[in-house]
This record gives structure tokens, C-alpha cells and sequence, in this order.
């Protein structure tokens, strides 16, 4: 199945920094919005921030605002999540799609890999 490959999820300490890559697999990123979304145990998967591919704009949850940070490598066909300062709440499965356009709904993404799991103890 082609889908995206996650890596970089741990155990980390309150306060510290983690940062996730997204790989494609099998296919591509070009022309694509890249999203990271995260979903914690009982919760609805939620937005975290979204780089587009014309400018590599960005845009970001307020809960994630001045902590995170997203890139892309379009010559390796990889996006990554700098995650710093991380705390308790950040916990959750997190995962990476593309989108035709920049957005915030889940519903625009295609192409979602397996995640990788994000614990902050605290």
C-alpha cells in the first residue's frame, strides 16, 4: 500500500524537543500541501499545521503556535515537525497527508500514513 512513512515519535520529557519526519513512499509530494494532524486516545484527530508546497507557507494550531515548526525537503520528497517545548497535552498519534490545497480539515487529506507516537511525560 503506498502511503507516507512516519519516523522521529518517542518519549521525551516536558519541555523537550522532538522532530518527526514524513517520507513519501511509492509516490510523491509535488504540487502538495503537507499537513500533520494528531490524534490522542479518546479524542478526535486534530489539525497541527499545514506548509504549502508554492511558497512553504505555514500555518499552525494556536496550541502548537511559537513551539512548532514544520519544513519540507522537496528534493527528498520529505516533510518534518520540529516540536519543541512539548508538554503533556502534546501526546498523541501524529500524522502526516497531503491536501491539493492548503487546509485545515482532515477531510481535504489523502494519503495518510500509519503515525508515530508522540509521549510527553510530565
Amino acid at each position: 500500500q503506498v502511503q507516507p512513512v512516519e519516523s522521529g515519535g518517542g518519549l521525551v520529557q516536558t519541555g523537550g524537543s522532538l522532530r518527526l519526519s514524513c517520507a513519501a513512499s511509492g509516490t510523491t509530494f509535488r504540487g502538495y500541501a503537507m499537513g500533520w494532524f494528531r490524534q490522542a486516545p479518546g479524542k478526535l484527530r486534530e489539525f497541527v499545521g499545514v506548509i504549502s508546497w508554492s511558497d512553504g507557507s505555514t500555518d499552525y494550531a494556536d496550541s502548537v503556535k511559537g513551539r512548532f515548526t514544520i519544513s519540507r525537503d522537496n528534493a527528498k520528497s520529505t516533510v518534518y515537525l520540529q516540536m519543541n517545548n512539548l508538554k503533556p497535552e502534546d501526546t498523541a498519534v501524529y500524522y502526516c497527508a497531503r491536501s491539493p490545497v492548503v487546509s485545515k480539515w482532515s477531510d481535504s487529506y489523502t494519503y495518510w500514513g500509519q503515525g508515530t507516537q508522540v509521549t510527553v511525560s510530565s
